[in-house]
């Protein structure tokens, strides 16, 4: 499986704000995410249930932009800006780098999110 083309695939779905789909269809049932604030999820089940929620609680997409990627070997690093209005009256604007660890069979066994303000 050719990595960058899998990280291409997954930015461009992520890009469209479909960010549930995007974890269905490119994490593996084992995968494990991290980030900055300390929190995390420890298979494929748990993110998908996160990401639900969260998608759920945004009431407006201002903009998601993908500024780019690089890949070498089995790791990848994607950066992003996420600006979301939230139900709540909230915002959320992230400028973050994620970086991707990839199995043979193109799946995601581990992604860890940093701040990229």
């Amino acid at each position: 499986m050719i990595v960058k083309e899998q990280v291409t695939k997954m930015d461009a779905i992520v890009t469209k704000g479909a960010i549930v789909d995007a974890v269905k269809e490119f994490f593996a049932e084992d995968a494990r995410t991290s980030d900055y604030v300390g929190g995390g999820t420890a298979n494929k089940p748990e993110m998908v249930a996160k990401m639900e929620e969260f998608a759920g609680s945004i009431a407006k997409v201002n903009g998601i932009t993908h500024h780019h990627s690089i890949v070498d070997g089995n790791v990848s690093a994607s950066e992003f800006t996420f600006d979301f209005a939230m139900k709540d009256g909230t915002k959320v604007y992230w400028h973050e780098i994620i970086r991707r660890l990839w199995n043979a069979e193109g799946l995601v066994t581990s992604e860890e999110y940093f701040n990229a303000q």
